[in-house]
């Protein structure tokens, strides 16, 4: 898929309902499956069903099924044929029987905690599967061995059909983090306010947020071949900014004298507005898939950067009200510097 797709407004709407989407997917391809397994009178035809559930239940997202279809079509394949002679070891020696199969199922237990934990896992459930079947009934062991690998194939089918991508989810949840942000910073020192807001459960919520983000990389970076470093870095960015918009925050509204002088600072009520401006167009980019106009907004904020840098030692007065100012200008620095580190990461994702 292309990262730098503009997003419909259709889209955009389907995906904030995606799980709505996931359940309705789901009821349709169990529908079906279940005709056709009946139509056709499939042996052992629950298989297929439960297979079906099973790859398409969990995770919605084509980056995630078809790894986890084919992990399921390997591990069914090995663990049947592992089956089928066991059941051929059953009908000369029990005993014989029981020790290969205690082996195999030791090898599952061990890669179970490797790399590929689900494949490791399916070779037992199908070995457990086909040695289910009545003594050297292979033709029952076989059906059901068909019948997985039949379910795994209709779940990649269905999921198939106008699939959900997990980059598009991440960049609609991505953008309205940004947005929200934008409007907590505004929210936070505007210059009508006598008080502190309290902010602090928006704070932590958007936080919250950004974390569960993280669900996201591996099947975004596999449907996009996007490293997943580069997002693990947009995730790392992002939970900086709340800290230090929090931090900011602190100082901003830590006495009165201070807050007075920072009202009335034209570098740093600049600097606000251009944080604003710069939020809004990453949150533009990651709808429209134009990283242009954000990097406009971050050439401007790195001038800012600048005129920030010789504030510093320009204010003066008491202790606490000095370390508020210079605490504060540090912060903007801070923030800037990240919003900057953020409009180019996010440029980079949409390019690539």
């Amino acid at each position: 898929m292309r990262p730098d797709k503009s997003l419909s407004p259709f889209e955009i709407r389907l995906y904030r309902h995606y799980r709505l989407v996931h359940g309705v997917r789901i009821a349709l391809a169990f529908t079906l499956t279940f005709l056709l397994v009946r139509l056709l009178k499939v042996p052992e035809g629950t298989w297929p069903l439960i297979t079906l559930v099973v790859v398409m239940g969990p995770i919605s997202f084509w980056g995630n099924v078809v790894p986890r279809a084919f992990e399921r079509i390997g591990g069914t394949i090995f663990g049947a044929s592992i089956g089928l002679i066991a059941l051929k070891l059953e009908l000369i020696s029990l005993p014989v029987m029981l020790l290969w199969c205690a082996l195999a199922m030791f090898m599952c237990g061990y890669l179970t905690l490797g790399k590929r934990p689900y494949q490791a896992l399916l070779i037992g459930i199908t070995l457990s599967v086909v040695v289910g079947a009545p003594v050297g009934d292979m033709q029952i062991a076989l059906w059901r061995s068909g019948d997985v690998i039949l379910g795994s194939l209709l779940a990649m089918l269905f999921t198939s059909i106008y699939p959900q991508r997990a980059f598009i989810l991440w960049r609609i949840q991505m953008a309205s983090f940004v947005h929200a942000f934008a409007r907590l910073s505004q929210a936070g020192f505007s210059p009508n306010l006598v008080e502190r807001p309290r902010l602090d459960k928006s704070l932590h919520k958007i936080l919250s947020d950004v974390v569960k983000l993280r669900s996201l990389i591996v099947p975004a970076s596999k449907e996009t071949r996007i490293q997943k470093s580069l997002f693990e870095a947009i995730q790392t960015v992002s939970r900086n900014m709340v800290c230090t918009l929090e931090l900011q925050l602190n100082a901003y509204w830590a006495t009165r004298e201070s807050h007075f002088v920072m009202i009335n600072a034209h570098t740093l009520r600049e600097t606000q507005q251009m944080t604003h401006h710069t939020l809004e167009a990453i949150s533009r980019a990651l709808y429209e898939g134009n990283p242009s106009p954000a990097k406009a907004h971050s050439a401007r904020l790195t001038e800012i950067i600048g005129e920030l840098r010789q504030i510093m030692p320009a204010s003066d007065g008491g202790a606490l009200h000095e370390t508020s100012i210079h605490g504060y200008v540090w912060l903007s620095l801070e923030l800037a510097r990240q919003l900057e580190l953020l409009s180019q990461l996010t440029g980079r994702a949409l390019r690539k």
